[in-house]
């Protein structure tokens, strides 16, 4: 097959396939029509409007629209298709019945197609007949998948334009990376919503190499088109799009990656259209989402269609057929529908209990997330006099250390109230998800800026200010399913079980490694049966660099055992020093900031 020779080098077959065997033939709706033979028609290709036209006897126009989702065409003798793999596949089979005369100046284009057609009619039968799982090389890609991870970078190679649905936590976003690396499908363009961005360009420079070196990467910013310049990798946030629209298609990406893709589970905006318009400029369409829709079951046809143009046929067809009624959109065989797009190579899904035997008991993320600049320098402004007190008195060596930490505490609650919001949009998107959040953080002023942000989401607290019964109701609204997010004070977590959560998420940092891992204890404790997934949210700039260099941190793992077993006297004394470190590095940073 054309386009497919990374699957003999990178590819490894779950069962039995004789290479020796040859491919697969494609099935026989999709074999030559017959030539010089009556014709019932004419077909040719509408390039504005990227779809095939039949225009002829009223025979072979019924049955089209009879036969075809969203077929088209008012009068009787017109009928119209748009141009994608598998509709042409279906046209195929229709005019094997029903032969028409292509039009010459046409014929290359409808070819083009065909051969898509039948590309992707072997694949699915592939897919079928022998389930792939793919590992990168490892010169361009600097990671070790999970079994399941294989399966799902398989699915999104051999399918060019699917769904990749893994429950949050399943590592998504490395499968998509890891099928980009195979397919070498580069440039590509990853869209993602605005508190993701940072964390893709983290991601791709950890796991990607291309041609051995690091990945060029350009995010997209402003309203304002301009002229991209030349990259590996170009990232744009949702809220961009609808401005881009006219321009990003002309680029003809690759591939086109939209994470959290249930942000267009709504069609009828510009930001939808634009959308659209970009995918199928794309060779290949990726779609990201734990929760792909939220509420009604026609949702997946918004989020199908963008990957690929009438895959579930036009709105009225999939809505009369597969829902209740014309225009509804709850589906009323949701199973069914579930069953038919798993086949279709559509849509690929794990859950955490599905591949539980493959994960860790504890798994740890760190993700860096957006920082307004602005309000972290608004709380900030009272620092530089303690700055100069420190610099410019004789301090005893007492007077010198509370100097210090209470500079300390004000960089990282500014730090804190800094990436409030892109925390608590990052806890959102787990909660629609389904999840079960355990929230740190430090500051009392932060947590506050929580409990207003995530109010939708009636969120319980212990932050050290309640009373034992005002905490022991907290504890009992979280573990019984009152609410799915409970906020805690990093230092208030002892003694608490809350092994009803899913996920751990720290807001703010503690210097230490010891306190994390009590915190993560609360959700990994007796009675839970489930692997943890702890996410370090930081940012890029605040106190956060330097405490992520006190704990040993990393993009993506821990260097220190995080308190896992008993320390030694030493690491306890290095431990210390660290944290000493970490003061003299703040009021370091601190001070040459001051004087730029």
């Amino acid at each position: 097959m054309e386009n497919n020779e990374y699957f003999d080098q990178y590819i490894v077959y779950d069962g039995q396939y004789d290479e020796g065997a040859g491919e697969l033939p494609y099935p026989a709706y999709l074999m030559d029509v017959p030539q010089n033979v009556h014709t019932w028609g004419t077909l040719s290709y509408n390039k504005r409007q990227k779809c095939f036209v039949i225009k002829g006897d009223s025979a072979v126009c019924q049955m089209a629209k009879l036969l075809f989702p969203g077929c088209e065409g008012r009068t009787r003798d017109t009928a119209r298709f748009p141009a994608s793999r598998r509709v042409v596949g279906n046209l195929n089979w229709l005019m094997l019945r029903y032969p028409l005369e292509i039009n010459p100046k046409d014929r290359q284009i409808w070819f083009e197609m065909l051969e898509k057609a039948r590309d992707l009619a072997v694949k699915r039968e592939q897919a079928i007949a022998y389930p792939l799982s793919a590992q990168p090389d490892s010169m361009d890609f600097l990671g070790e998948l999970r079994p399941f991870q294989k399966e799902g970078t398989g699915f999104l190679i051999q399918n060019e334009r699917g769904l990749l649905a893994d429950e949050m936590g399943l590592g998504k976003t490395v499968q998509a990376l890891a099928a980009l690396s195979v397919m070498k499908a580069f440039p590509a363009i990853i869209v993602a919503p605005p508190h993701l961005t940072r964390n893709w360009q983290k991601e791709i420079k950890r796991f990607l190499r291309i041609d051995g070196r690091e990945p060029v990467i350009h995010e997209i910013k402003g309203l304002s088109p301009y002229e991209l310049p030349k990259a590996d990798v170009y990232i744009v946030h949702y809220l961009l799009l609808r401005k881009w629209k006219q321009s990003l298609p002309k680029y003809r990406f690759k591939c086109c990656v939209f994470d959290e893709i249930q942000e267009l589970r709504h069609a009828g905006t510009e930001k939808y259209s634009a959308a659209s318009l970009l995918s199928g400029s794309c060779d290949n369409a990726f779609g990201l989402s734990g929760t792909p829709i939220y509420n009604r079951g026609g949702e997946i046809w918004n989020v199908i269609n963008i990957l690929e143009f009438h895959a579930l046929g036009d709105w009225e067809s999939f809505s009369r057929q597969w829902c209740y009624g014309y225009g509804n959109n709850i589906v009323a065989k949701p199973e069914e529908l579930g069953d038919y797009l798993r086949r279709e190579g559509l849509i690929l899904r794990r859950t955490k209990e599905e591949v539980l035997p493959q994960l860790p008991p504890k798994r740890r993320l760190v993700q860096e997330i957006d920082f307004s600049l602005s309000i972290y320098k608004k709380f900030m402004s009272g620092t530089k006099n303690l700055l100069l007190r420190l610099t410019g008195e004789e301090l005893s060596n007492s007077d010198r250390a509370l100097l210090i930490e209470q500079i300390s505490q004000q960089d990282r609650q500014a730090t804190g109230l800094a990436k409030a919001q892109y925390v608590c949009a990052y806890v959102s998107a787990l909660l629609e998800a389904g999840e079960r959040v355990l929230l740190f953080a430090h500051h009392h002023a932060v947590m506050d800026e929580y409990r207003k942000q995530l109010k939708p989401y009636k969120p319980v607290f212990i932050t050290g200010r309640e009373t034992t019964a005002q905490k022991d109701q907290a504890v009992e609204a979280f573990m019984n399913g009152k609410s799915d997010v409970c906020c805690i004070s990093l230092r208030a977590a002892a003694g608490l079980n809350l092994q009803r959560a899913s996920c751990v998420v720290f807001g703010e940092l503690d210097w230490s490694p010891a306190v994390h891992s009590q915190a993560e204890d609360r959700a990994h404790r007796m009675g839970q049966e489930d692997s943890v997934l702890c996410y370090y949210l930081v940012s890029p700039e605040g106190s956060d660099s330097d405490m992520q260099d006190a704990l040993g941190l990393k993009t993506s793992q821990f260097t220190l055992l995080m308190g896992d077993r008993v320390r030694t006297q030493e690491e306890i004394l290095q431990n210390s020093k660290q944290a000493k470190d970490y003061l003299d590095s703040i009021v370091a940073r601190l001070s040459k900031n001051a004087g730029d």
